[in-house]
């Protein structure tokens, strides 16, 4: 499933993570740092697919639409990677992979408990599980048989929604 230019492209820059360690800084708040150049290879694959003015537009349309920022560190421009665009990289990551069944044939339940007060955390959780392959079993209740436990994880703390989720792994659904 080939992704759309703006998902590809922040999915790219966080990969980079594994990579290219040095050029990327990690802060508290799970964003992620990229310093920019024009040697960078994220930027000549880029700039290469797209002329310059096209891929100006892309980082402008990143960072109005919070995906990322643009700031000076190190004496360089970086990109940080907000909250809201490691979470649109990894839905993307997810959907567009071939999900693995487990090969245990043990389902994955995830039951939250998220307070009135907090809507769009609530919605973001059940729009991000309904991508991961999850189904609603019943209300606030999600299952799914894929191997995604790890994803799972990984979504909660970076929202920091993981006290209010609980994970069980279920041995059959009746």
């Amino acid at each position: 499933m080939k992704l759309p230019i703006t998902d590809q492209f922040l999915l790219d820059i966080l990969c980079m993570t594994g990579e290219v360690a040095d050029m990327l800084l990690a802060d508290r708040y799970h964003r992620i740092y990229m310093l920019t150049g024009n040697e960078h290879p994220v930027f000549q694959k880029y700039r290469r697919d797209k002329n310059k003015r096209k891929f100006s537009q892309l980082v402008y349309y990143l960072k109005q639409n919070n995906y990322i920022k643009v700031k000076n560190l190190e004496g360089k421009q970086a990109i940080l990677l907000t909250k809201k665009g490691i979470s649109k990289a990894l839905v993307s990551k997810w959907t567009s992979e071939e999900r693995p069944r487990r090969k245990d044939r043990k389902w994955i339940m995830v039951i939250f408990d998220i307070p009135q007060k907090h809507p769009k955390a609530r919605g973001l959780l059940r729009s991000v599980l309904k991508n991961m392959g999850y189904e609603l079993f019943q209300q606030s209740a999600w299952v799914t048989p894929y191997d995604v436990f790890r994803q799972t994880e990984d979504l909660l703390q970076i929202h920091n929604l993981d006290g209010y989720v609980k994970i069980f792994l279920i041995e059959k659904l009746t």
